[in-house]
């Protein structure tokens, strides 16, 4: 390694640079007390400078605000007053047009509550003109019926006994047709029967007698034959001689069938079969009792054989089954006329129960009216009791730019907001969720 030599001069040079350094930092010290006696002067002046500009501009700030504060105050003022006449002309006009509304609504209900009424007497009316009405013709037909019952009850049923047997064949059939017409008389009504009808063959039969449906119309033809039934039980004759009589008594009631049967059985005249009356009760019990071959064969020919007694049993069927038709015929007509009648209450009824869904929809519809009259009425109650107070708030001095608040008349909830600015600057007016420039006033639908 090589060592440095330095000379005297370089030395010196050396010595000279370190006292100046030296100097320097002595200087260096000395000016910074002297610098911070300075700093601590200056700032002790500067404070008292800064503290009186500082009063003298918050007094400015605090005079702008107080000007601008007062000049809103008088807009606020004068706004008030501008929504409160306002408010009192709509008010004075909503008042008007409600009355207007709700006397016209009171018109409309009026009338038509009238026409209501007009319509409901006009049915009432009409229903029970109707149901009188109905009510008359069943009683008129009830009375027909109740005439006919006394007619058919007022028949005799008497049966005329018969007294002696008359010998003259001619008069024996004379007396059977008198006894026939009698009976028929006396137990079927003058429209059920015809006496001496003559059929469509030229034939006259001694009754006809005409039946409902499907029987129709039945011939009835009186026989007699009472000389071979004497005969019979005359007891001076032979045995011989009175069966010979009884078999000529047979042979005569056959015949008797068979003029019958040819003569008064037509088809699509009359009906299936006919009737042979014998007026003596003896004769027709011996035919039943000892000749009931004879019966068989009148009964294959389609004759039914009958007395006096099963006569009356025959016709008081027939009259039964003639009553019953006739009866059923009015039964129709009193079921029509009562099934019109159910007709008739059931329209009634639908149409009073559309009456009443009418004047339950008339009440609601008022009660709906009188809820909204009474939610409006209350609207008007609470806008008119509101008071419009006007309220100053000062706040806080602050830096340029800052705001006070102050309440929203009319809503509390909403809060105005005042910003100074420098001299001259216009005020902001904040409403938030309070009125604008100009106030409004909502009120819950009804």
């Amino acid at each position: 390694m090589t060592s440095v030599q330095l000379t005297s001069a370089e030395w010196l040079l050396a010595g000279l640079l370190i006292s100046v350094l030296v100097l320097q930092a002595w200087l260096l010290l000395r000016g910074g007390a002297a610098e911070r006696r300075l700093r601590e002067g200056l700032g002790d002046d500067l404070g008292d400078l800064m503290e009186q500009r500082l009063a003298a501009r918050h007094r400015e700030l605090l005079l702008d605000l107080h000007d601008g504060l007062g000049r809103q105050t008088d807009r606020i003022g004068e706004h008030a007053r501008a929504d409160r006449e306002l408010l009192q002309r709509g008010l004075t006009a909503a008042s008007l047009q409600l009355s207007r509304g709700m006397q016209a609504l009171t018109q409309s209900v009026d009338g038509r509550l009238d026409t209501l009424s007009g319509q409901v007497n006009q049915r009432l009316d009409e229903g029970f003109r109707k149901t009188n009405e109905t009510f008359a013709s069943v009683m008129a037909r009830l009375a027909t019926i109740d005439e006919a019952q006394k007619k058919i009850d007022g028949l005799t049923t008497n049966v005329v006994s018969l007294q002696e047997l008359l010998g003259d064949k001619r008069a024996r059939g004379a007396f059977g047709e008198v006894q026939l017409e009698n009976l028929v008389r006396n137990m079927l009504p003058p429209e059920a029967f015809a006496f001496q009808q003559v059929l469509p063959n030229g034939t006259r039969v001694d009754c006809l007698l005409t039946l409902p449906a499907p029987t129709g119309n039945v011939a009835v033809d009186a026989k007699f034959p009472l000389e071979n039934y004497h005969r019979m039980f005359d007891d001076t004759l032979a045995e011989l001689d009175r069966r010979a009589a009884q078999q000529a008594f047979r042979a005569d009631v056959k015949r008797h069938v068979d003029a019958i049967s040819t003569k008064y059985i037509l088809p699509g005249s009359t009906a299936d079969g006919a009737v042979m009356f014998l007026p003596a009760e003896a004769v027709f019990a011996e035919l039943h009792a000892y000749h009931p071959e004879v019966v068989a064969y009148a009964q294959h020919k389609r004759v039914w054989i009958v007395s006096p007694t099963t006569l009356m049993a025959v016709l008081n069927t027939a009259r039964a089954v003639m009553k019953d038709v006739e009866t059923r015929k009015q039964i129709h007509v009193i079921q029509d006329a009562l099934g019109k009648l159910a007709k008739d209450f059931q329209r009634f009824d639908e149409r009073m129960a559309a009456l009443a869904r009418h004047i339950e929809q008339a009440s609601r519809d008022v009660q709906e009216v009188h809820t909204s009259s009474r939610k409006i009425s209350a609207h008007f109650r609470r806008i008119e009791s509101v008071q419009l107070d006007e309220e100053d708030e000062g706040g806080e001095g602050s830096e340029e730019g800052s705001a006070g608040k102050f309440a929203v008349p009319g809503n509390p909830r909403g809060s105005a907001t005042v910003a100074g600015g420098r001299e001259g600057s216009p005020a902001r007016f904040d409403a938030g969720q309070g009125l604008p420039a100009a106030s409004s006033v909502s009120s819950d639908p009804f």
